[in-house]
């Protein structure tokens, strides 16, 4: 396993220049990446469905299980298309399936630190973080602009940490190969 990582380190190389790319473009140009972000995920949606429907109609089991791949398949069909139409709909409505879970999440945990006040100490971290959570998604539904812009800033910097991690195993790997050697 190791000869075999220590051989392949440039693809680890490559993955890591790729993603901090996408970290600096992310931050550069955060409009741009989330109209690539929401094409490329309206390509996925399309794929996804094609083959929910070739499934579907393939399939000769069945006919609740044909029924319910073509209509999942139409879905995804419609849901890419759908994407590429309106991009900005897209994220949009992307946002708010974001705030909205932020919002029910945040509910529960703000309820289950009442309930288990009389359980556990420090029942305050709990509703804390459910009161934050509420609050995070209650600023994304009041400034939605802001909230695309922060959402892809956050990817831009998963990208770019990920990236130079990867880089850095990848010279960790191409060193362990050439001691090895």
């Amino acid at each position: 396993m190791v000869t075999g990582l220590t051989r392949s380190w440039w693809v680890f190389l490559l993955r890591g220049i790729f993603a901090v790319i996408l970290g600096i473009v992310a931050f550069a140009r955060p409009a741009s990446t989330l109209y690539a972000l929401v094409v490329i995920w309206g390509a996925y949606a399309v794929a996804e469905g094609v083959m929910a429907l070739w499934a579907g109609i393939a399939d000769d089991g069945h006919r609740q299980t044909r029924s319910f791949l073509v209509i999942a398949g139409i879905a995804g069909v419609l849901a890419g298309i759908g994407a590429w139409l309106w991009p900005g709909l897209t994220a949009v409505i992307l946002l708010g399936i974001i705030a909205g879970w932020s919002i029910i999440r945040g509910i529960f945990e703000m309820a289950a630190a009442i309930a288990l006040r009389k359980v556990i100490e420090n029942e305050w971290l709990l509703l804390a973080a459910g009161a934050l959570s509420v609050l995070f998604g209650l600023i994304l539904i009041a400034r939605p602009g802001v909230g695309l812009v922060a959402l892809v800033w956050m990817i831009g910097v998963y990208a770019f940490v990920n990236g130079v991690l990867l880089v850095m195993l990848a010279f960790r790997l191409r060193s362990l190969g050439q001691a090895r050697a």
